[in-house]
């Protein structure tokens, strides 16, 4: 079960090497990433398909299926099944709608207007994970946001399945979205064939989408190699568990095997404020891992985590916000007084009744969130990461009168000769 640590006995040491993870100290993903984008990019649609053959053990006629062959795979779900579909999407439209805003215009001097203006990247690019399990739910949580954004072109990637299509719950969700085509490529090669494009696969401006340590690394290594951006660093999933007296055990147990079940690599670390609520999770956790479908998996992902035994809440704060979680999760009845000491985290799930599960689905909020500690620094994904925002200004001839003679001094001191004539020249 969960190896078991003591706050107060760790060092500053103890405490960096333990939050870290998905390290490539030898560089092996590295060099493997770098072999398969090479080959992506030197042999195009022929690499895709003998990665297809490699990786997803499925030889590919076409490397994608159009509007014909998705409305056939939409039909075989249930309408239960498409109903819910259809809920998650409404409500993830309705949280996203809510982002793009109008910017005023501000006038910084007499006559000087300044303001931004919205507009989207033309074109983007998904990547639907597939491995284990086929996420239907990712393909909303990005290709919503791109729609409200005004997204011109949207490719869709994710890996075959051995059949050499998709699942029906991934074609619905293309049909909600108005996607017409989805290209079977998975793993770094998705990642590849996006960013420098090929026979079949469309050369896209800015990627999005989680993945394994691969895809991570792919996108990562893309944005300095290519004329192409990404959404975040988004690799693993994790969770972070605070957990007090008031913690139901089958809840945080149940909430640490929800993130389990992604995959072995994943992580879903306790930090409670006794030792008694760590031994009762591990109690719940061996009777709830015995009744998952994906048990082995779990149990993988449960044995590269960990639980912390911290002294009170502010403490397990101290913890979390170096630990920068993908999902913040606080079982606790005081959750209102810890907000403010939240600084590190992607998405937080506020007591007893919030599970992490009704983010990752259909709240409306987004799940796709930074990874690895990249909560210091990025936010999850939204319609700003669909959009870029240009700024405009316009001078009047008063305008020149206010700011003209700054201009002129400012170049002058700076040795920029043109500078102050362009603005003298006006004069």
């Amino acid at each position: 079960m969960l190896k078991q640590y003591s706050f107060k006995s760790l060092t500053a040491a103890d405490i960096e090497k333990l939050v870290a993870r998905n390290t490539d100290a030898t560089h092996t993903i590295q060099d493997t990433v770098l072999q398969i984008m090479d080959d992506v990019r030197l042999r195009g649609d022929r690499s895709l398909h003998e990665f297809a053959l490699k990786f997803d053990k499925v030889t590919l006629e076409k490397l994608y299926l159009e509007k014909d062959d998705i409305e056939a795979l939409a039909a075989t779900i249930t309408r239960d099944q498409q109903r819910a579909l259809e809920i998650a999407f409404q409500n993830i439209h309705k949280f996203h709608s809510s982002q793009l805003r109008k910017e005023r215009v501000v006038e910084t001097m007499p006559g000087v207007a300044c303001w931004r203006e919205v507009r989207p990247i033309e074109k983007v690019g998904l990547y639907i994970p597939g491995g284990s399990a086929v996420l239907p739910s990712t393909l909303l949580m990005l290709g919503v946001p791109a729609r409200i954004a005004g997204c011109k072109e949207i490719v869709v990637c994710s890996p075959p399945q051995h059949t050499g299509k998709i699942n029906g719950f991934v074609a619905y969700c293309l049909q909600l979205l108005k996607i017409e085509k989805i290209y079977l490529v998975g793993g770094a090669q998705a990642v590849a064939a996006m960013a420098y494009g090929t026979e079949n696969v469309p050369k896209v401006d800015k990627i999005f989408g989680p993945g394994n340590q691969f895809v991570t690394k792919a996108k990562s290594m893309v944005q300095s190699m290519v004329n192409v951006s990404i959404d975040m660093p988004a690799g693993p999933s994790e969770v972070l568990v605070v957990a007090d007296h008031t913690a139901q055990p089958a809840f945080v147990a149940a909430d640490l095997l929800a993130q389990a079940e992604h995959g072995p690599d994943s992580q879903a670390v306790l930090v409670a404020t006794s030792a008694s609520i760590i031994k009762r999770v591990n109690e719940e956790l061996k009777k709830q891992l015995g009744v998952l479908p994906r048990a082995e998996i779990a149990n993988m992902a449960i044995k590269n985590s960990y639980a912390v035994e911290v002294t009170d809440l502010h403490e397990a704060l101290d913890f979390s916000n170096q630990y920068a979680p993908e999902h913040l999760i606080l079982e606790t009845d005081e959750w209102k007084s810890l907000l403010p000491r939240i600084t590190n985290a992607g998405s937080v799930f506020l007591g007893h009744l919030t599970p992490e599960s009704a983010g990752d689905y259909a709240s409306g909020t987004n799940h796709t969130l930074p990874t690895s500690g990249y909560a210091r620094s990025y936010s999850g994904v939204s319609v700003d990461s669909f959009v870029k925002k240009i700024t405009f200004q316009h001078i009047s001839p008063d305008g020149l009168r206010h700011i003209g003679s700054t201009v002129e001094t400012l170049a002058e001191l700076e040795g920029l000769h043109a500078h102050k004539n362009a603005i003298s020249i006006r004069k």
